[in-house]
């Protein structure tokens, strides 16, 4: 006589844990990332507030705000050319640096990626280093670096034959904004190629060795593999590369200040003349208002276009995950 053995499975109520209990339990890393927060509370949070209301005003920065303007400031931003050329810049140089930059950095971390390759740790350390460095620091010396006055890259490129006389990379119309987008892909480049760097080694060695026993060559490897699995690493990177390379502001301030003839304007520099400077526009004078007015304009912009991308990425990933249900 067949007999069945039937498990039971006894299904106990898991219980739920508090907030706070959650809290106790993660305490160390919640004290880790507490000055963080408050400096980010300080310094970020409470003046991005602050200046919900100063857009309502036309203020110098001095004293109280007393001349209610109401949407005028909006209205003067929309109406201005220098900021949409501003605006237009911005986005030229993220259109620019950001499909180089990742592409130069994945094909960094692919080839640092390469077993047989010695001296790793050389060379992520030589790439990386640039973007540990400050900007201002980077571009207070390629400043020096491009003069075309005994500038050293001018000199290099005199002595290899390659031109005959000094450019003026940051003075000319023509070549100073691609000069500072050559110089922002090279200061960031290291920080994606470590991201790109810790998404390869996270794909496991066992697929590319079953691939190749099925005597799929390289490039398939690359498209069916590697491609397909770093998708999600890459999309995260996209996002936070764009961001970043919206948010320029040190390189163009230290290189150029926006010119020449407004040439290489971006929107946080045109901020920060309003705010803190004065410019010829204004007559000199500070006008904190109208540049939170235009801040708060960008930080919409930009904010609709992270939404975008979270959008598309949480898609794509929906998308993927029923894929591999099927």
């Amino acid at each position: 006589m067949n007999t069945e053995k039937k498990e039971l499975s006894i299904n106990y109520p898991v219980k739920k844990r508090g907030f706070w209990q959650q809290v106790k339990e993660n305490l160390s890393a919640y004290t880790f990332l507490t000055p963080m927060t408050l400096a980010w509370v300080a310094f970020g949070l409470y003046p991005m507030i602050a200046s919900y209301w100063i857009v309502l005003y036309e203020w110098s920065g001095i004293g109280e705000p007393t001349r209610y303007v109401g949407l005028a400031n909006f209205a003067r931003v929309i109406s201005d050319p220098f900021f949409w050329k501003a605006f237009r810049n911005s986005f030229i140089y993220a259109g620019f640096q950001v499909p180089i930059q990742l592409f130069l950095a994945l094909v960094l971390a692919m080839t640092l990626n390469l077993k047989w390759l010695k001296g790793k740790a050389v060379f992520r350390t030589i790439f990386f280093l640039p973007s540990l460095m400050s900007r201002a620091i980077i571009g207070l010396v390629l400043g020096l670096m491009l003069s075309p006055f005994n500038g050293v890259i001018n000199e290099w490129l005199i002595h290899l034959h390659i031109i005959k006389q000094g450019i003026d990379w940051l003075g000319d119309p023509r070549t100073a904004f691609p000069t500072i987008i050559a110089v922002g892909i090279w200061q960031t480049l290291g920080i994606n190629m470590i991201y790109f760097s810790a998404g390869l080694q996270a794909i496991p060695n066992e697929l590319y060795e079953v691939a190749a026993l099925d005597g799929s060559n390289a490039l398939q490897r690359l498209f069916h593999i590697t491609l397909p699995l770093i998708r999600p690493v890459f999309l995260i990177i996209l996002i936070l590369a764009l961001i970043g390379s919206l948010n320029v502001f040190e390189l163009v301030l230290v290189l150029t200040y926006g010119g020449p003839y407004y040439a290489t304007e971006v929107v946080q520099t045109y901020i920060y003349k309003f705010a803190f400077a004065g410019t010829e526009i204004s007559g000199g004078r500070t006008e904190v208002g109208f540049a939170s007015a235009a801040a708060l304009l960008m930080g919409i912009m930009v904010l609709a276009l992270t939404g975008l991308q979270v959008l598309i990425v949480t898609r794509l990933r929906r998308k993927r995950a029923e894929y591999f249900e099927m």
